[in-house]
């Protein structure tokens, strides 16, 4: 193997399909490499030593080779946390398999962007901790914006500036909130308008211990159909939980 070929990068794999009787195809997002797809050979044999270490939440320390087609080749991996906590309820696993959808979803292969691993690894870092109502949501939020798709929430997005108390609704084709003369889209109160913008604005910490009312319901739902416009496509793991 030539040197150049090989590279060592740290990640966190979002998925894992079947390869033949022993292999499995990983997804990773890593810090230095975007989103990266790769071979890791005999992983479902019991007594590989990358049997544990590329199941899907796992954040790992890899070693890799560059192959010549799309799949590069795992030749070493070593678990760095498997967030035990974020196992432990339906609830929080669900969460946590919708974050690593997002980020595949939303992250293009080969990049050099170490943004959305950061923001994963801290999004699983404080779902180990506790649950948060609003910690998906947030996370789409800030994902999108980084994106360059962060929704207009100052003013109503097709008649220009407006006071906040004539904000109502919320309109993902446009992208930003709507007033009472122009209203268009989902409906949006004032208080999941403050905690949409209390994400953007980057005071996330707060906005995670909000407990669960109609207000994060609200909130939520507009970022889910936001993300959904955007992606075009729904989020799967959050179907599959009745999210």
């Amino acid at each position: 193997m030539s040197p150049q070929m090989q590279y060592r990068d740290r990640g966190v794999v979002l998925r894992t399909i079947k390869l033949g009787e022993a292999d499995r195809i990983i997804t990773i997002i890593t810090s230095g490499h975007g989103k990266v797809r790769a071979v890791a050979k005999g992983a479902r044999r019991t007594r590989s030593r990358l049997a544990g270490h590329v199941e899907p939440l796992r954040h790992v320390d890899l070693q890799l080779y560059r192959g010549r087609g799309e799949l590069d080749i795992v030749t070493g991996a070593e678990t760095l946390d498997r967030w035990p906590g974020l196992r432990e309820d339906l609830d929080r696993l669900g969460t946590a398999m919708t974050l690593a959808e997002a980020v595949d979803q939303s992250v293009h292969d080969r990049g050099d962007d170490p943004v959305p691993y950061q923001m994963l690894v801290g999004a699983l870092g404080r779902l180990d901790l506790a649950s948060s109502e609003m910690l998906l949501p947030a996370f789409l939020l800030r994902l999108l914006a980084h994106e360059g798709t962060a929704p207009l929430l100052d003013e109503c997005v097709v008649g220009g500036g407006c006071d906040d108390t004539a904000i109502v609704a919320f309109d993902p084709a446009q992208g930003g909130v709507t007033c009472e003369t122009h209203r268009r889209g989902r409906p949006l109160g004032p208080r999941a308008l403050g905690l949409l913008r209390s994400i953007i604005a980057g005071q996330v910490n707060s906005v995670l211990d909000a407990p669960r009312s109609a207000d994060t319901q609200e909130a939520a739902a507009v970022v889910t159909s936001m993300w959904e416009y955007h992606m075009d496509r729904r989020l799967r793991s959050a179907d599959l939980l009745g999210r």
